[in-house]
């Protein structure tokens, strides 16, 4: 497009409704509300707010007061406690560096007066490196705060209605939702909201500030990564509520900044206490595959640590899904195929906002999921630890002083946590990813990839492709928010046009019909994947249950008498869903996994991708009664497995394979085969660590590379399954069996196999043959079945 071709709409001109599908039932476009302008009754008659909406709706918002505690935490008692303790941290290695084994020896004899003669003659002072640590907290607390301000809040609210509306055809919210939080300040108003949505975009950061100051609601201080500082943008998040944090609190790996984290755990303490709201990225950065990362606990573990100790009385944590049609930000290709990422640069900013102004990037879906009480979640746990019989882990609130713990789940890296609350914080941080994916609106293009990476690699016609779109509509209506309304041959339509064509192309077949397919190129099915992803979590169970079922399934020549045990399904898809345990959160930590497959099987029975040959199951509608059962034993809170265990002690119902839906079963085990390839080349890609460490990031290169090589040459048909992410996920999983270590020299992280598969291949080969099983085998046994 060429400068003359781009208009921007002038200030004061109305927005231009582009062309989109309907957002939904009960929604509203934040673009098209200005709910503080018009006539108001009992007002004058010529209002100037009909003339100005946005200059009104910005100007009569309410106001807050937001105050500043950058000085109430340089006094604070802990910090100059924290100051004394890095200066003293910092004395020691001084003398360490100086004196080498001699202090060890005048340790030993514990001459202190020795020692301050020695530091003098060697030119270390104590009152130095004292003072040197108060300004490094001073330095530290002014990077860090905040400067949320009305003037900056209503300002920038101003020029985003102007901008917004130039590349989104629409901000959408739930109604009810944004009541919801506005009952919950009002009846709360001392308990501050902690907002914890999902990262997708640097847009995220912004654009929950804008619908609560819009809306009437306190806006939040918002942690942000320091890479952010860029010119003029950080000053400008800064006074939007943003306090920025270290991406690695720890300069050198396994000391701790002593300092910094207290800094750190008072800002956002004494923020609690005077009355802020808060929002926190709770996967730490954008996810780069579309899909929820796993949660990092460090911001939780603070604010959860507030409550503890009596700092605030309770807080609201606001689980907060965000999608969007297309993403604002471009996508993640370079880095899913091992490429350096770009840094964040003001130049980068420039360039990004000025191709967003000519682009459109369709709606923008933001949901506000139903609060949790961190008082009345500590309350479930400890009554689910009490049934269970484990005193030792009831969470009791009481006064305690600060302690600086390391923690293996940080946000950034960083984290104050008490030891013995870090399960209490991993169960809540799980819990609130798993809402947040689950609340997450599908869109239109998020459906559209969902069906061509899954049903439809090949491509299809539009009518066929519209038909399926109408069949995921049904299965995920009363499961999934749909963020999209109307025909489907017309969502398909706009979905390809937001897409574009550097993904989908639409062309004419020799009949003049129209097919739908993705471009066949790497860059594009992983891009792809994206969209597709966050759908991939809902599907995640079924996919698990069936690839196993088939992974089960005896070789005999009559397939349709082929059956698996129910017992021997569940206790086997158990094991495969641990292999993915640090991809997806399957279940959330107060719910029984064993019993969500059970109920994931019964849907499966119930669509006929699984038959089950038993008295009971003979009866019409038996499998439609038992997940009816199962749904009664939920409500009354009863042990679920309770029905399965009887059933399976009477007559251990056998599972039999259903010819008659093969392909509806190969649609959903292809769900999960590009990670579960992703996983098993790592698992065969361990053989070059035999008597060999190697750097991490080279073996993530080496894998990658063996991936797109099998890409290439039609080995592997999953072009999505080049992605560093999952191949840093089967790392963890690995470190975690004990197969590989990892180790830290200078900075840099080694891996190495462990003793045991160092010495025995056969160890190895068990390894790749247990992740090997996940994956499904569409070339061979049960899929080439001829119904």
């Amino acid at each position: 497009m060429t400068l003359k071709e781009f208009h921007a709409r002038g200030w004061f001109e109305d927005p231009k409704t582009q062309n989109s599908v309907a957002h939904g039932i009960g929604t509203q476009n934040m673009l098209e509300l200005t709910p503080q302008s018009g006539q108001k009754p009992f007002k004058k008659l010529l209002d100037w707010g009909v003339l100005f909406p946005y200059v009104a709706q910005v100007v009569r918002s309410e106001k807050f007061e937001y105050r500043q505690v950058t000085e109430i935490v340089h006094n604070d008692v802990v910090l100059k406690h924290a100051i004394k303790q890095a200066a003293e941290q910092s004395l020691r290695e001084q003398r360490y560096a100086k004196n080498g084994h001699r202090l060890l020896t005048r340790s030993a004899s514990g001459d202190q007066e020795g020692q301050e003669e020695e530091d003098e003659k060697v030119g270390i002072s104590y009152q130095n490196i004292l003072r040197k640590q108060e300004q490094r907290a001073i330095s530290i607390l002014k990077d860090m705060g905040s400067t949320l301000n009305n003037g900056l809040l209503a300002f920038t609210s101003w020029i985003l209605y102007k901008l917004l509306p130039c590349f989104l055809s629409g901000v959408v919210t739930n109604t009810k939702q944004i009541e919801m939080l506005k009952t919950a300040t009002e009846r709360s108003p001392g308990t501050p909201l902690i907002f914890v949505p999902l990262h997708r975009s640097h847009l995220d950061y912004i654009m929950v500030t804008w619908i609560l100051t819009n809306n009437d609601i306190r806006s939040p201080l918002v942690a942000a990564g320091n890479n952010l500082q860029i010119p003029v943008f950080g000053g400008l998040l800064r006074g939007l509520g943003a306090f920025f944090i270290k991406r690695k609190i720890d300069p050198v790996e396994g000391k701790k900044d002593v300092l910094y984290r207290a800094a750190l755990h008072l800002y956002l303490t004494h923020a609690l206490k005077q009355g802020h709201n808060v929002e926190f990225f709770i996967e730490g950065g954008r996810t780069r595959t579309g899909k929820p990362c796993m949660p990092k606990g460090g911001i939780l573990s603070v604010i959860v640590n507030a409550f503890m100790d009596g700092s605030i009385p309770d807080a609201l944590l606001v689980p907060v899904s965000v999608n969007y049609e297309r993403l604002v930000d471009g996508n993640f290709v370079r880095e899913q195929k091992g490429e350096k990422k770009i840094p964040e640069s003001f130049s980068k900013a420039i360039s990004g906002i000025w191709k967003a102004l000519k682009s459109n990037y369709g709606l923008m879906r933001i949901d506000f999921n139903e609060p949790y009480s961190i008082r009345e979640l500590v309350n479930s746990y400890n009554k689910i630890a009490r049934e269970d019989g484990n005193i030792a882990k009831v969470y009791k609130p009481a006064a305690r002083t600060l302690q600086h713990n390391q923690s293996t789940s940080s946000l950034y890296g960083t984290d104050v946590v008490c030891e013995e609350h870090r399960n209490l914080i991993e169960s809540i941080s799980r819990q609130v990813v798993f809402d947040c994916a689950a609340a997450t609106s599908v869109m239109s293009t998020n459906a559209l990839a969902f069906l061509l990476l899954t049903r439809f690699r090949n491509g299809a016609e539009e009518q066929i492709l519209a038909e399926a779109l109408d069949d995921l509509r049904n299965s995920l209506s009363g499961c999934k928010d749909i963020g999209f309304s109307g025909e489907s041959s017309h969502i398909l339509s706009y979905a390809c046009d937001l897409l574009g064509s550097g993904l989908v192309t639409r062309t004419r077949d020799e009949n003049g019909r129209l097919v739908i397919r993705a471009v066949n190129s790497v860059e594009s099915f992983i891009e792809l994947a994206y969209y597709s992803n966050m759908l991939t979590p809902h599907f995640a169970l079924s996919s698990i249950l069936l690839a196993t079922f088939h992974s089960l399934l005896p070789e005999t020549e009559n397939k349709n008498e082929a059956g698996v045990s129910r017992k021997k399904l569940i206790e086997t898809a158990l094991e495969n869903c641990q292999i993915y345990r640090y991809e997806f959160i399957l279940n959330k930590p107060t719910q029984l996994l064993e019993s969500l497959l059970y109920k994931q099987l019964d849907d499966l029975l119930i669509s006929g991708c699984v038959r089950s040959k038993t008295v009971d199951d003979d009866l019409p509608n038996a499998a439609e009664s038992r997940r009816l059962a199962h749904s009664l034993a939920d409500c009354l809170d009863e042990d679920d497995d309770y029905l399965h265990v009887r059933n399976g002690e009477v007559d251990e119902p056998k599972l039999l394979f259903a010819s008659e839906t093969l392909q509806q079963q190969r649609y959903i085990c292809e769900v999960l085969a590009p990670f579960a390839w992703t996983y098993v080349t790592v698992a065969q890609s361990l053989q070059i660590l035999h008597r060999n460490s190697m750097l991490e990031s080279e073996f993530i290169c080496f894998v990658i590379n063996d991936l797109s090589s099998k890409v290439k040459r039609g080995s592997c048909n999953y072009a999505e399954s080049i992605s560093t992410d999952s191949v840093r996920n089967c790392l963890k999983l690995l470190e975690k069996w004990s197969v590989i270590e990892v180790c830290n020299q200078q900075g840099m992280r080694l891996i190495s196999l462990n003793t045991l598969y160092e010495m025995s291949r056969e160890s190895l080969n068990t390894i790749v043959k247990k992740i090997d099983a996940i994956v499904p085998k569409f070339n061979s046994g049960y899929f080439n079945v001829t119904p």
